[in-house]
C-alpha cells in the first residue's frame, strides 16, 4: 500500500523536512508578534487531563505593502508555564522571515531563536491515525475520540518531563491528521514506532497531492513574495479584522472594503491533459493576453485525472473552462476552491 492509499484507508507518517521552526522568548513575545502577524496570537494554553490544550493561530507576516513574508502557524507555550511562542514555518520562507523579525522586533523585548535543527515534525495522517497517536505517542494519556474531535489548529500536549509532544489537528490535507512537534530523537523513535505497528511511509511527494486536494496553498509554490493573502484564499484562515495594528494591514483593510482582488487561487480539473509545469499560463479564447498561470499540479489517483491550483484573473467565471498554455490549447475545467472541490463541476 502507498503512502497516499494508507492515508485514505489507513495510517501514514511523514517527517516534514519541508517545514522549519522559531521560538519567541522574552520580555514581551507576545505584543511583539501581536504588531506583526495579521492573526491574533492565540490565548494562553489551558489544563487538560493529564496534559495541556490550546489552539494555534494561521497567519502571515507582511511588509508594510502588503505582500507576504511567510505564512506560519504560532503556538503559545505550549508548556502550562512557558509566555513563549512557537512558530511553524515553510523551510522555504525561513530565511527571509527570520531576516524580516531582525528588522522589525527590538531584541530587548522579544528574542528569536531558530530552533529548526533541535525539534521536529511528524505528520500522521488517515483514518486509523488517532488511534496510533493516542497509544503510541501519549500513551494513552488522550484518547483516540479527544484527538478526532479537535478542530483544525486545536492542540494537545503532553509534558514528559524535559520531553514533550504537541499534537495539532491540520486541515492542510485532504485526509484527516495532525502535526506532531518534538525533538528529533523522540520523532524518530516515533516514527519508527509507528511504522512497526503499521503506518505506512507517507512521502512528502504524496502529502503534496493530499494537499493539492484540499485545496491548500503552500509556500515557495502557491505562495511568494508577491502575494497577497487575499488573492490566495486564506484570508479568513489568516486575518483577524478586528484586531489592532499590524504591518500591512492598510493594504488588507483597503482590499476589505473594495471588495475584490484582481486575481484569486482556484482549483483546476485536468481531465485527460497533460500534467503543466508551474507558471504555465492559462488563457481564455478571445482574449489576447493570459488570465492566470498554474501554480500546482499533481496526478490524483482519488479524481482519476490531474489537478491544479492557480491564479485565474476575477472576471473568468467559475466554473468555467480555461486553456493550458495557448488559446488554443487543451480545456480543464475551472471549479472553486473548498472540501474536495474537485468532485463538483
Amino acid at each position: 500500500m502507498t503512502g497516499y492509499q494508507a492515508a485514505l484507508a489507513s495510517s501514514a507518517v511523514a517527517a516534514r523536512s519541508d517545514r522549519g521552526r522559531l521560538r519567541v522568548t522574552g520580555k514581551d513575545p507576545v505584543g511583539m508578534l501581536q504588531g506583526i502577524l495579521t492573526n491574533s496570537v492565540p490565548a494562553a494554553p489551558r489544563a487538560s487531563g493529564s496534559g495541556t490544550a490550546g489552539t494555534a493561530a494561521y497567519a502571515a507576516v507582511l511588509t508594510p505593502k502588503g505582500r507576504m513574508v511567510s505564512d506560519l502557524r504560532v503556538v503559545r507555550g505550549p508548556r502550562a508555564d512557558e509566555e513563549g511562542l512557537l512558530l511553524d514555518v515553510p523551510e522555504a520562507a525561513r530565511a527571509g522571515l527570520l531576516a524580516h523579525l531582525a528588522m522589525y522586533v527590538p531584541p530587548r523585548l522579544a528574542r528569536i531563536a531558530d530552533v529548526t535543527d533541535t525539534t521536529a515534525t511528524l505528520t500522521v495522517a488517515g483514518p486509523g491515525a488517532a488511534a496510533l497517536l493516542s497509544r503510541e505517542a501519549f500513551g494513552l494519556r488522550v484518547a483516540a475520540e479527544e484527538l478526532v474531535a479537535l478542530a483544525e489548529g486545536e492542540w494537545r500536549w503532553i509534558d514528559t518531563g524535559d520531553v514533550g509532544t504537541l499534537a495539532v489537528r491540520s486541515g492542510d490535507l485532504a485526509a484527516s491528521s495532525w502535526d506532531l512537534f518534538t525533538d528529533p530523537a523522540s520523532a524518530d523513535s516515533l516514527r519508527t514506532r509507528l511504522l512497526e505497528v503499521g503506518a505506512s511511509v507517507l512521502s512528502l511527494d504524496e502529502l503534496n497531492v493530499l494537499r493539492v486536494e484540499a485545496g491548500r496553498p503552500a509556500w515557495g509554490i502557491d505562495l511568494d513574495e508577491t502575494t497577497i493573502p487575499p488573492e490566495a484564499g486564506i484570508a479568513a484562515r489568516a486575518i483577524d479584522h478586528g484586531k489592532g495594528c499590524y504591518t500591512g494591514q492598510e493594504v488588507i483593510v483597503r482590499i476589505r472594503d473594495r471588495g475584490h482582488v484582481n486575481r484569486r487561487l482556484r482549483g483546476l480539473r485536468l481531465d485527460a491533459a497533460p500534467l503543466p509545469a508551474p507558471g504555465v499560463d492559462l488563457w481564455v479564447e478571445g482574449r489576447d493576453q493570459p488570465v492566470g498561470r498554474v501554480t500546482s499540479a499533481v496526478a490524483s489517483p482519488r479524481a482519476g485525472q490531474g489537478l491544479a491550483l492557480g491564479y485565474v484573473r476575477r472576471e473568468v467565471e467559475s466554473p468555467g473552462e480555461v486553456r493550458l498554455g495557448a488559446p488554443d490549447g487543451a480545456r480543464v475545467a475551472m471549479v472553486e476552491l473548498g472540501p474536495e472541490w474537485w468532485r463538483r463541476g
